[in-house]
């Protein structure tokens, strides 16, 4: 092996390939002097996420390389639905803007034209970043409270969304007709995962693709989809801490009623009429609770930033209910589930004590935001939910991956998705489920444990009568069959 001695010699001297084996060379030889430095730093606690982020380089490693599989005529298809609607959208507003307002030429896509529109023709008062006036998304959703700027915002914000998904579809995929991600094990501070572009610049981030972008995504010849989803895992997590905490098992117990949105629906709202029977329960929480908002909406909605230490006017915000509906929602779901407030005061006073927490899995964070800040609380409080339930996820994917029943395709947040010989249904379904299932100890003689529900089919589309491949529940004994695969130049256009 060839020594080069950095020091002794003018960097501009060394050849391309010199400067590439330097490169590679720091890159092991700082890393390791760092690892041995900080490894003997570890503790029981940072040891143990230490070890079970290690051991998930495996299935993370195998998903990286294998990618997912494209469709490209449905991925020709769903772009150029979408520029049939950027069109139709794009010419609507500017006919709104010539025929109503006389503002000729407006082209939407220009920062002056939208500040042009906004701030001198309809005379909203002037939003500014960094002491400059803007027209960015965050300066739309506030404009949108004027009725007058209403219908073009509502315009604008629609063809921003049209125009990101097509940049989505319209990534770059591999050679072999597979779309692949960057897992970041270590990408963010409650231990979910991160993704991004692959290691070839090709991909992208596949955890966050909306339903009509994912029907694009389909099994390999002669194998099936699987969508594993853990119902409500993050509500489960909450109970089990309300639980550990103060042996409160009301929220815990609603979540493993089998739905909890009714089952909380059931103690806000006693007197509506509740059999006890799961179905017809679900039916009543299904009325209209104000407008087309349900019971159910309610709780799933409000109480899930409830949870979290949103504010009335910000869940208000959020969900586009009026204030006072929400103002009259939170008394009855925190006298309902009382723990729930202190539970955050709890996390409050570690904050203010320790500057850091020590999840339900055993995973610790410290803060380093101004502890007395709203922002930093609300980070705080979400931050055991949220990643808890990652290290669930991960742990069963982990089981999973070691059972070698499936080939894993993407780790989407609270859910994993795989593909296994198509004739093994039956007997692979049931056995991931079971490997899903990771049982976290709790105090007084407790154990939580979240369930997965299951989707199957040959793309990770919802069913529906044009996509009579996506996924649909899992039902044993199925007779669904993958509908015949014509190629690409045989395909008929519409």
């Amino acid at each position: 092996m060839k020594i080069i001695e950095t020091d002794l010699v003018n960097p501009t001297d060394f050849k391309p390939q010199e400067k590439d084996w330097i490169y590679n060379g720091l890159d092991t030889a700082v890393t390791a002097e760092v690892f041995s430095v900080l490894l003997p730093q570890l503790d029981n606690v940072s040891g143990s996420t230490y070890a079970f982020s290690k051991a998930l380089q495996g299935p993370v490693l195998e998903m990286r390389l294998r990618g997912v599989r494209v469709d490209p005529q449905r991925k020709a298809e769903v772009i150029e639905q979408y520029y049939a609607k950027l069109d139709v959208l794009e010419r609507q507003l500017e006919r709104i803007a010539r025929e109503g307002l006389g503002f000729y030429g407006f082209n939407f896509k220009s920062n002056a034209d939208k500040q042009r529109l906004f701030y001198e023709i309809l005379n909203v008062p002037v939003i500014k970043r960094g002491g400059k006036p803007t027209a960015d998304r965050d300066a739309l959703e506030k404009m949108n409270a004027y009725m007058i700027a209403r219908p073009f915002v509502s315009h604008l914000l629609l063809l921003g969304d049209l125009a990101k998904k097509i940049s989505v579809l319209k990534t770059d995929i591999d050679f072999d007709g597979r779309m692949r991600t960057s897992y970041n094990i270590a990408g963010t501070e409650t231990g979910r995962f991160s993704s991004s572009f692959s290691e070839f610049g090709t991909g992208g981030n596949l955890q966050n693709i909306e339903d009509i972008l994912r029907s694009i995504f389909i099994a390999d010849p002669g194998m099936k989809m699987g969508y594993f989803d853990a119902k409500s895992g993050e509500s489960f997590v909450v109970g089990a801490i309300e639980w550990n905490l103060f042996r409160d098992g009301r929220y815990l117990e609603a979540c493993e009623s089998g739905d909890p949105h009714t089952a909380v629906a059931r103690i806000c709202w006693p007197k509506l009429g509740w059999t006890g029977d799961l179905e017809r329960d679900k039916s009543i929480a299904e009325q209209p609770y104000y407008r087309h908002y349900t019971y159910r909406f309610m709780c799933k909605k409000l109480g899930h930033g409830s949870n979290y230490g949103g504010k009335a006017p910000t869940l208000a915000n959020q969900t586009k209910l009026p204030l006072d509906i929400v103002e009259d929602f939170q008394p009855q779901y925190f006298r309902a589930f009382p723990s729930r407030l202190a539970w955050h005061g709890w996390v409050q006073n570690q904050l203010r004590q320790h500057g850091w927490l020590i999840s339900l899995t055993g995973r610790r964070r410290h803060f380093f935001g101004r502890r007395t800040d709203d922002s930093t609380l609300r980070e705080a409080i979400a931050y055991d939910p949220q990643g808890s339930l990652a290290d669930i996820v991960n742990a069963g994917m982990l089981n999973v991956w070691r059972a070698g029943n499936c080939q894993l395709l993407m780790q989407n947040h609270d859910a994993i998705v795989v593909q296994y010989p198509e004739e093994r249904e039956d007997e692979i379904v049931p056995l991931i489920q079971a490997q899903l299932r990771y049982p976290v100890e709790l105090r007084h003689g407790r154990t939580l444990t979240i369930p997965y529900g299951a989707k199957t089919g040959w793309n990770f589309g919802e069913w529906s009568e044009g996509n009579p491949d996506g996924l649909r529940s899992y039902e044993p004994n199925s007779k669904r069959r993958r509908q015949a695969q014509v190629p690409i130049l045989d395909r008929k256009f519409r």
